[in-house]
């Protein structure tokens, strides 16, 4: 793991990448087949969770991936507040459990773990490695990247459209996160946002309008214009 980091920063993003979209379509489909929703997705993002944050902090690389306080004073913390709006995007249309307890808390779990996997992998190894050469590519590859990382809930079931929309909005709030993360040196504001979108998923009315199109459209306005407010009015951090 270490050798891989040394020798080449980008193929060892890209292989976590490659790691993470497989293991957890293997545990996904996995899952389905035994007939309990994300019981083996829960204890494989557990793992790799695990498994990153240790070695980000054996190796003094915190600081290095974002996993630390923003760098601006505490008082421009409130650029952060849109977030929520993120954040409760799925309950627009409503608040409706769709699983049982058990269900319930193995699909929490399994999303507070992508929430922090994809943006360690996504932000922080794949961005930084991009940004040594050229900071805006490593911006569109990062939020394209992780966009286009959707299109594999096509082989796990999903219908076409949403996950179409999806891999839209995703783009979208990619770059926000990348922004955020250009400017305030900190992952942790994305982490929380990320960790927080997908928990709640679970809960949201589904099959209804603003399920169905308000969501997606807010998910992808919302984040493009945050994102480039931000460019205009934070500094930059490194």
């Amino acid at each position: 793991m270490n050798n891989l980091y040394e020798k080449n920063e980008l193929a060892f993003s890209l292989v976590w990448i490659g790691v993470y979209v497989i293991l957890f379509s293997l545990a996904d489909g996995l899952s389905d087949r035994i007939g309990v929703f994300k019981v083996l997705t829960a204890p494989v993002g557990l793992s790799m969770t695990a498994v990153l944050l240790i070695w980000i902090g054996k190796n003094g690389l915190s600081r290095e991936y974002g996993l630390c306080s923003a760098i601006f004073p505490r008082r421009q913390y409130l650029c952060f507040l849109p977030l929520i709006l993120l954040v409760s995007v799925n309950l627009w249309g409503g608040f409706h459990p769709n699983a049982t307890g058990a269900e319930a808390v193995l699909h929490t779990i399994s999303m507070l773990c992508v929430g922090v996997i994809e943006e360690i992998i996504f932000r922080g190894f794949l961005f930084h490695a991009m940004s040594r050469d050229n900071v805006k590519t490593a911006v569109l590859v990062s939020s394209i990247t992780f966009g286009i990382g959707h299109i594999v809930n096509l082989l796990n079931g999903a219908a076409l459209l949403p996950t179409l929309l999806q891999t839209a909005y995703a783009a979208a709030i990619g770059f926000l996160f990348t922004i955020i993360f250009l400017r305030s040196g900190s992952l942790i504001p994305c982490i929380m946002a990320h960790c927080g979108i997908n928990a709640l998923s679970i809960f949201a009315a589904k099959n209804s309008m603003i399920t169905d199109i308000a969501s997606p459209i807010a998910l992808i306005i919302v984040p493009i214009g945050y994102a480039l407010w931000i460019l205009k009015y934070q500094p930059e951090s490194r």
